[in-house]
């Protein structure tokens, strides 16, 4: 089953999803899922060296007295998917496309998974800057990529476009919140929801799937 997710890789709802969908094809071990993770921006405006973050917070929130409980809320929920938040550590909000674009290469050597969790804890958990290529380079080396190759195609400009072109079709699928899951091209829905509410979506596809084919 072929499941595309569209996140951010600055989105803390999506690490928090990737951490829930993944329980929920634990429930469904028959299954053979082919998860591919699709480039979404959620600030295309930011440039290319990030800016920083508690600046760019109060800018986008200003002094919102629910900011505090919204913080301890994804805190509440990331720790139930044992992610530990740490955005006292965060000290720029970078641009994303070097790490979308890290993250298209890694599909090739089947580390996909593998480097959007790395990317998502090194941001997180981590406080690391990844829109630094040498933090991406990092990471790829981490996960056991060639980190010569990452580094000269980071230093480039490969993929930019695919990136935006990604992101464009995004929006116009409708796409307005992240994360997105769709399921085999037909089912989309938006949210970290639980995982007993993504097998439910996983069990209609396979039903579907087999009345058709029955």
């Amino acid at each position: 089953m072929q499941i595309d997710i569209v996140s951010d890789t600055v989105c803390p709802w999506c690490f928090i999803g990737k951490r829930k969908l993944e329980r929920a094809l634990a429930q469904r071990p028959n299954i053979s899922f082919d998860v591919r993770w699709r480039a979404f921006r959620l600030d295309p405006t930011i440039p290319r060296e990030g800016v920083d973050r508690k600046a760019y917070m109060k800018a986008k929130f200003g002094d919102n007295p629910n900011a505090t409980t919204m913080g301890d809320a994804l805190r509440a929920a990331g720790a139930s998917v044992n992610i530990a938040f740490a955005f006292d550590r965060i000290e720029k909000r970078p641009d994303t496309i070097d790490s979308h674009r890290l993250i298209r290469w890694s599909a090739s050597t089947g580390k996909q998974n593998d480097i959007v969790e790395r990317v998502f804890a090194a941001y997180f958990e981590q406080g690391r800057d990844i829109g630094d290529a040498s933090v991406l380079k990092d990471i790829a080396t981490e996960a056991g990529m060639d980190a010569e190759l990452v580094g000269d195609l980071l230093a480039g400009d490969d993929d930019r476009q695919t990136i935006d072109h990604e992101d464009m079709l995004a929006h116009r699928m409708g796409v307005s919140g992240v994360p997105t899951f769709i399921f085999e091209n037909k089912y989309m829905i938006s949210g970290a929801h639980d995982a007993d509410k993504l097998v439910r979506v996983i069990d209609k596809v396979v039903e579907e799937a087999a009345a058709v084919s029955g």
